[in-house]
């Protein structure tokens, strides 16, 4: 499914409690969204599936351009998931190189170095074992201090 225009969303900019406005579309094709780099070194991609009936994942890149000049600067990455009303549902984790959860960590305050990474998100709310509700949802990730902000919708 496509929209012939961008959605806009009115939302609550979780940095710095400022209105902001939002724009996203959905993906023309299922396949992931390249990340493009950011004059501030970092990017998040689109979520994928999205619209998500429970999992998904994050692609991200964090660094300084052009390319990597310094592999061993360590950046602190945060990627938590919202609802409309700001109210954190998830902290996201971090997938393995090639995708594996097994001893993932928790993307909140992780010091990484600059790569493409990614990161995933089971659905559910944090510290139950329940889905979170269908709905919108605003996923951010935060890099030493800068963040962006992306959306994504949960329909079961």
């Amino acid at each position: 499914m496509t929209w012939r225009r961008p959605v806009r969303l009115l939302a609550v900019c979780l940095a710095a409690a400022l209105p902001v406005v939002v724009s996203a579309q959905t993906p023309v094709s299922p396949a992931q969204p390249p990340v493009r780099l950011r004059p501030d070194g970092f990017d998040l991609g689109q979520s994928s599936p999205n619209p998500t009936a429970g999992e998904t994942r994050f692609p991200f890149f964090v660094g300084d351009p052009p390319v990597c000049r310094d592999v061993s600067r360590q950046y602190r990455v945060t990627l938590r998931i919202y609802n409309l009303l700001a109210q954190e549902v998830a902290v996201a984790l971090l997938a393995g190189p090639n995708g594996e959860l097994d001893g993932a960590r928790r993307l909140n305050g992780v010091m990484l170095t600059c790569r493409q990474y990614q990161a995933y998100w089971d659905g559910r709310v944090d510290g139950t074992q329940r889905d979170a509700p269908d709905g919108i949802y605003l996923y951010r990730l935060e890099v030493n201090g800068r963040a962006v902000v992306k959306k994504l919708v949960v329909h079961r």
